[in-house]
């Protein structure tokens, strides 16, 4: 149940004002203690998290978080990381407080989770206890909430059930090549073994890729830049399509036989954890920017700064000898990505594996409300390394 990456797990965020119960939910959902449960409100300060397997949902990570209505020292910290929380979020559970009679920050935090498009079920908890009927909440928050017990465990069925519905609808993509490939390709993943890959082990992306090629009935052939050559002439035919590290892009793209479709493994993930569509125009902004820009590298994961590191050593490099030497580049990692990015020029992105899907298309949706073009690591190479009109883009 662990082994499955927490970016391939749905994310069930809860959230509502301090002492609602959230902590003691989380709890009775995983059937162990998880949160600590206190009257003291504020007890939830750091975000919980615990992955679990639930009826129906599968592999799934729990996050609780601090109260909405938190007013301690730290309060505007917490709820700033509560509204991070519900960013990544792929379902929330609105937890109230049944002796509560105002229900104006639950009504506002709705409106919040609805703007990001987070689907989200709302619980009535403490319902032995409750001063107000459905039809009052309803009226106020305009959803029919469920009713439950978190501490005696009572309603939690009807829970998994709406949470099951809520699943179904989220928006994923489960073919991660799409219709670059079918059932009976020769597929040749090109994958460079250099400092950043761990010792012993593939990065995610060609885990995941390599995993799915096998389950579509695909034929998986991985090899190194160096060992490329060498791997296609051990073939008969052509492979169908060349998956490459975006590092290793142009050397690639001047092996990749006439018959066979290249593209990145980060170009996959643009479409199975964002919008290719969105990231492909992005990229064209990359041909418009002169000295002066200003651009903004993201990254998901928080690592040490390798001397081969993509996001902060080469890609700075190719863009600085595109562009100019001068150009304004920052970067940042895991969730320190900026509210107001008014500033910048473009954003790229990395392939986000590490991310949910929902994720990253806040971060889209951020832009796009901010007006900036966002494009990601695998089709921004391409188009610098000018082959991007000449690489696949999964649909």
């Amino acid at each position: 149940m662990n082994s499955e990456p927490r970016s391939n797990r749905i994310h069930i965020a809860l959230f509502g004002r301090c002492n609602s119960g959230k902590s003691t939910l989380l709890n009775a959902m995983a059937g162990e203690e998880v949160s600590i449960v206190s009257q003291q409100a504020g007890t939830t300060t750091d975000v919980v998290r615990k992955n679990i397997e639930l009826p129906e949902l599968g592999a799934c990570v729990l996050l609780d978080t601090a109260g909405l209505d938190d007013n301690s020292l730290l309060a505007q910290q917490r709820i700033a990381q509560t509204r991070k929380e519900l960013e990544k979020a792929e379902i929330g559970i609105l937890v109230i407080d049944s002796t509560q009679t105002d229900l104006s920050i639950e009504k506002e935090w709705m409106e919040y989770a609805r703007k990001r498009k987070l689907p989200f079920v709302a619980v009535l908890n403490k319902a032995d206890c409750s001063s107000m009927t459905d039809q009052q909440i309803s009226e106020q928050l305009q959803v029919q909430p469920i009713r439950i017990s978190a501490l005696h465990k009572e309603g939690m069925e009807n829970l998994f059930k709406a949470l099951t519905t809520l699943s179904v609808q989220k928006d994923t993509i489960d073919d991660l090549t799409g219709n670059l490939t079918q059932a009976g390709d020769t597929v040749l993943l090109v994958m460079p073994q250099d400092s950043e890959a761990p010792k012993g082990r593939l990065i995610l992306p060609q885990v995941q890729t390599i995993r799915h090629l096998i389950d579509k009935g695909c034929i998986p052939i991985c090899c190194t830049p160096d060992t490329m050559h060498t791997a296609l002439q051990a073939l008969q035919q052509p492979p169908q399509l060349i998956i490459t590290d975006s590092q290793a892009f142009k050397a690639a793209y001047e092996n990749c036989p006439e018959q066979s479709k290249l593209t990145s493994f980060s170009i996959l993930f643009a479409r199975y954890k964002g919008d290719i569509k969105t990231f492909a125009q992005g990229a064209n902004r990359l041909q418009q920017l002169n000295e002066n820009a200003r651009i903004l590298i993201a990254e998901a994961c928080s690592h040490v700064p390798q001397q081969e590191d993509i996001g902060r050593v080469k890609l700075p490099n190719l863009l600085r000898k595109k562009i100019g030497n001068n150009i304004h580049i920052d970067i940042v990692s895991g969730n320190n990505f900026p509210e107001d990015i008014s500033s910048y020029d473009l954003i790229i992105h990395c392939g986000a594996c590490m991310f949910t899907r929902h994720h990253v298309l806040n971060r889209i949706r951020q832009a796009e409300e901010q007006h900036i073009p966002i494009t990601n690591y695998g089709i921004a190479l391409a188009a610098l390394n000018g082959i991007l009109n000449k690489v696949a883009l999964p649909e």
